[in-house]
């Protein structure tokens, strides 16, 4: 069993930045692919960022350029920084990762922007 544990959330104004942290339990090296997830209240989870193996990445069209998702394969991280934060950004914000054809997920760190 993987464990993904995120870390880095909080409260932050318009325009501050935060940057998130997902630690897996196992190597990253061996992951096909890892991403981050946001879930608004109200409104279902959608794909903030992701990167394959290969280490090329995804972004949703609402924060591309003004977030990063990088990895750190030594650490078994993945990180997301996050720049010019906006209230709709304000979401728990999930990690996600596939290990071995099976799919994880971490329990949520809470972002939440004000104006």
């Amino acid at each position: 069993q993987v464990q993904l544990v995120e870390s880095g959330g909080g409260l932050v104004q318009a325009g501050g930045s935060l940057r998130l942290s997902c630690a897996a339990s196992i190597s990253i090296f061996s992951s096909n692919a890892m991403g981050w997830y946001r879930q608004a209240p109200g409104k279902q989870r959608e794909l903030v960022a992701s990167i394959t193996s290969g280490g090329s990445t995804n972004y949703a069209d609402s924060v591309k350029g003004r977030f990063t998702i990088s990895r750190d394969i030594a650490k078994s991280t993945v990180n997301l920084q996050m720049n010019s934060l906006k209230p709709e950004d304000t979401a728990v914000y999930y990690c996600n990762a596939h290990f071995y054809g099976k799919e994880y997920w971490g329990k949520g760190t809470l972002v939440t922007v004000s104006s």
